[in-house]
């Protein structure tokens, strides 16, 4: 495994092991984090760890000509159960994420270092979020990078506080940047909802085409 130093660079991702794992160490500034993403990478780790940054083989990524609106969700959208909002209130939307309790997982990823990172990268426009609002009540929401030079969207985060609020929001985002152009969002690993999206896993090197063309 490499040790990253304070030099913004990262090894070659065929470095990483078995399960994604490429490099630990380094810094979450925001040149440093885009370069992540750019390259395929992104970071993950727990509170007491140092920080992890994965690249794994396969890699789950959604075609918005592939997402999948389930029946209920249509209904849902016709009866307009929603407001859906972008970036009108991104650390809420962050918090909300980083307070979910997560089968299999001891506390949240999103640590406060993780989250002080996000809301930079938000500040200077790479960093999106999406509310989900039933009346005045943030009810859901979701949280990502967009690499708008790329058209693609690397999911972060997403929450939800009464059923199919995350889902809609994210049917919503789908929605609308594919309209504006969007190629695909990257999903990074493998989950059951995910797939029921529409979702599905590629080799690594063909999601690296999409970042290099």
């Amino acid at each position: 495994m490499h040790v990253l130093g304070p030099e913004i660079i990262f090894p070659s991702i065929e470095n990483s092991d078995a399960d994604g794992l490429l490099a630990v160490g380094g810094d979450l500034s925001s040149e440093r984090l885009l370069l992540a993403y750019r390259s395929g990478i992104f970071p993950w780790y727990e509170k007491d760890q140092p920080i992890l940054w994965w690249s794994p083989d396969p890699r789950m990524v959604l075609f918005p000509q592939h997402l999948k609106v389930s029946k209920s969700m249509r209904l849902l959208f016709k009866k307009e159960a929603f407001k859906v909002t972008y970036n009108q209130d991104f650390e809420a939307v962050i918090q909300n994420c980083a307070a979910v309790k997560r089968e299999g997982q001891n506390g949240t990823w999103i640590t406060d270092e993780m989250i002080s990172a996000y809301i930079q990268l938000h500040k200077q426009g790479f960093a999106t979020s999406v509310e989900v609002w039933e009346g005045d009540e943030l009810v859901g929401g979701l949280y990502g990078i967009y690499l708008k030079e790329k058209q693609i969207f690397c999911g972060e985060s997403m929450f939800t506080k009464v059923s199919n609020a995350s889902k809609y929001g994210f049917i919503s985002l789908v929605e609308k940047l594919k309209n504006e152009g969007l190629r695909l969002i990257d999903c990074q690993v493998y989950t059951p909802h995910l797939e029921s999206l529409g979702a599905y896993e590629i080799h690594r090197e063909e999601f690296l085409t999409y970042l290099k063309s």
